[in-house]
């Protein structure tokens, strides 16, 4: 029967709990042989989507019964489900209930793997609680793993559902939604494990339920979020996996609202601000002792937390640098041109600063506040024929002084290329030189500055020759901001430009994990250029600008990069060998957004390999791939693929003429059709 206890014991229901109603019907439609109102008939013979949702919650004693209804994607009920299961059974301590300033957890107090079915769709499990306390919300973590039917046929594919009542069972009067799965899944491919290093789990409210008070602080969902979305700690997991905040800080920066988003449905996204506890705060802020009041003063508990770290003083602090960040990024833009000199072949690049309405900026009047503007020049935007030490390239301004091949000519930035640009036939790929200009400014406190006043041996990198004598310095990060890229082409002939396709992966689906702010290659070896609207040459149905990743090929051509081909630099394999190291990324469609198979006609091989890893730079003899073949192996391995890709036409870490003579003839695309949401699909 229900439960009767109506104890109302006072723990703190206040107003700063909010209403978020979760429904526990169903609107199908009223099935024959099945459940009144809800899908009968014969039950599912195919699951490619599996729908759980909660029927209802009944008590006996302190014990819950939940029936769990499941159906496919056709609303078909599903029968014999074999690895299902209640992970967890939580309820939700109110903020302040275990202790002035203290916020609101998750408590686990029960989970069940055994259950009836009742072989209409419907599953009972009935579980025996400790602790269980009517007054609190009270969360069913259900889940359905990746699995055969028990007809030893029918796969399941893996599936969460974490559902929220009160604790009589009906609609939950408040529960703790700060951040959703929604906003995880801008990073973590959705419907895959959020991450395959620790876990086989899929939702964030999967990891909230399970990581809650019963452990110990280091692993509760509130310290170990942030632990490893910042760069300030590292740890090692109980399986032994290293987490360093390395990829973390690449992703999101550090920055609080790349998850902290602010949201009507989630009536609690600003409780990161409102309720500080030393337990969160001490998962990105290292070198605290609350209790021996070292970095902080002396405190036992969280009551006094409040006191000083007020909301918005909170948010403030932890975006400010964030807002100053993006404000010094809008104040300026560059607009570039360039030409080709028929005699000399030669590009003469002219870089035009403008304001945030789009008025020209004298350079001269900032120059000196310029760290960097970098130009490099390249050949061949489709297959890049000059390589990573054959492009021109040069620090134009560095520390507010204009380098010597440049000049300011009526307040534009001037520089004519001096490397052989061996420019093509008309009309050719290779007849297009084409010219990506980033650049930064110094900066502190938020504002642009003079150079000569951050430029200074304490606050520069320095690395070090095996004498021990200076190789080189650099300003550090924090002395600098880089600024919005662009991207010019120009041919010799006076023909439209050959340019490289940018359908196949936006700069904002980038942005989407590393935000539009991302300072790409900030440090010693680029400007820390911000990707934006100004590279795009291109625009989607809608007349919206198209940003590509086109402006990369620069420096990341077949050839590779500074290492040859030991580092897969080619921006075909770069991409795909970084991204799946992350662990992160695990769908094409998270990129992607189509896959430009023609585009693999306009390439040659691509340096896969060396020789001997890591002579000196420009030294290293490479060994190629052809393109198709290559692409893929930079996913799935190019041993692993090696057997495969040769018999139909690929070669693999062979000399360069030979793998460049069979680019095209590799035949992989008669048989292998991949999209961005089934790169394994074949022609049938």
């Amino acid at each position: 029967m229900m439960n009767t206890k109506h104890t109302k014991i006072a723990l703190l229901l206040a107003a700063s709990f909010s209403v978020a109603l979760t429904g526990c019907g169903s609107d199908g439609d009223d099935g024959k042989d099945g459940i009144p109102g809800l899908p009968g008939g014969e039950p599912a013979e195919a699951i490619q989507q599996l729908k759980l949702e909660v029927l209802s919650v009944t008590y006996e004693g302190d014990n819950p019964t939940l029936k769990v209804f499941a159906t496919n994607e056709d609303d078909e009920a599903v029968v014999g489900l074999s690895a299902f299961e209640v992970k967890k059974v939580a309820q939700l301590i109110p903020a302040g209930a275990t202790g002035a300033g203290n916020s609101a957890v998750w408590e686990s107090i029960g989970s069940q793997k055994e259950f009836i079915d009742n072989k209409n769709g419907s599953y009972s499990f009935t579980i025996e609680t400790k602790g269980f306390n009517s007054e609190l919300t009270q969360r069913y973590n259900i889940i359905a793993q990746n699995a055969m039917l028990l007809d030893g046929v029918t796969e399941v594919p893996h599936t969460e559902l974490s559902q929220d009542f009160d604790g009589e069972g009906y609609d939950a009067k408040y529960t703790k939604n700060i951040v959703s799965h929604d906003t995880c899944a801008n990073c973590h491919a959705e419907g895959e494990p959020i991450t395959t290093r620790h876990s086989s789990y899929f939702t964030q409210e999967t990891c909230a339920t399970c990581h809650s008070t019963n452990l110990s602080t280091e692993s509760q969902w509130k310290h170990l979020i942030h632990n490893i979305h910042n760069s300030n700690k590292s740890f090692t997991d109980k399986n032994g996996k290293e987490y360093t905040g390395v990829t973390a800080e690449a992703l999101i920066q550090n920055n609080c609202q790349s998850c902290h988003v602010e949201s009507e449905e989630l009536t609690e996204w600003g409780n990161w601000t409102r309720v500080p506890t030393m337990e969160t705060c001490s998962s990105c802020h290292t070198g605290i002792d609350f209790e021996a009041g070292q970095g902080h003063p002396q405190q036992s508990d969280n009551s006094n937390c409040i006191a000083c770290h007020n909301a918005s003083w909170t948010e403030e602090i932890h975006t400010g640098d964030f807002v100053e960040k993006k404000a010094l990024m809008d104040q300026y833009g560059i607009n570039v041109d360039s030409t080709i000199d028929p005699t000399t072949q030669n590009a003469t690049i002219s870089i035009q600063v403008v304001d945030s309405n789009g008025e020209n900026v004298d350079l001269n009047t900032i120059s000196a506040m310029v760290q960097r503007i970098e130009i490099i020049t390249n050949v061949g935007p489709n297959n890049v024929t000059l390589g990573y030490y054959g492009k021109d390239s040069i620090n134009a301004i560095m520390n507010g002084v204009v380098d010597t091949k440049a000049t300011i000519e009526g307040g534009k930035l001037v520089y004519t290329t001096s490397a052989d640009l061996k420019l093509g036939t008309a009309g050719s790929d290779d007849e297009t030189a084409f010219s990506f200009v980033g650049w930064s400014m110094c900066s502190e406190d938020g504002a642009f500055v003079d150079c000569s006043k951050v430029v200074s041996d304490e606050n520069m990198n320095f690395s070090y020759n095996e004498d021990g004598t200076v190789k080189a310095k650099w300003l550090k990060d924090d002395f600098y901001t880089g600024m919005k890229a662009d991207l010019a082409f120009a041919t010799l002939s006076g023909q439209a430009p050959s340019m490289r396709h940018v359908d196949s992966v936006n700069f904002s689906a980038c942005a989407t994990c590393h935000t539009p702010e991302f300072e790409i290659h900030k440090g010693q070896q680029h400007a820390g250029f911000v990707m934006s609207e100004q590279l795009s040459h291109t625009t989607d149905a809608n007349d919206m600008p198209i940003v590509g990743v086109d402006a990369c090929v620069a420096c990341h051509t077949p050839d590779g990069t500074y290492a040859s081909g030991a580092n897969q630099g080619a921006i075909e394999m770069k991409l795909h060998s970084v991204h799946g190291q992350q662990g992160v990324i695990k769908d094409c469609a998270q990129c992607h957004n189509d896959f430009n198979l023609d585009a693999f006609k306009l390439k040659g091989a691509l340096a896969s390999s060396v020789i001997e890893a890591y002579s000196d730079p420009g030294q290293k003899e490479s060994l190629y791939t052809t393109p198709i073949t290559a692409t893929c192996a930079s996913c799935h391995g190019f041993e692993e693929i090696k057997n495969h890709a040769q018999s139909q036409g690929g070669l693999v870490n062979g000399p360069y003429q030979e793998a460049n003579d069979a680019a095209q003839l590799e035949t992989c695309f008669f048989c292998h059709a991949p999209t961005i949401f089934d790169h394994t699909a074949v022609k049938m």
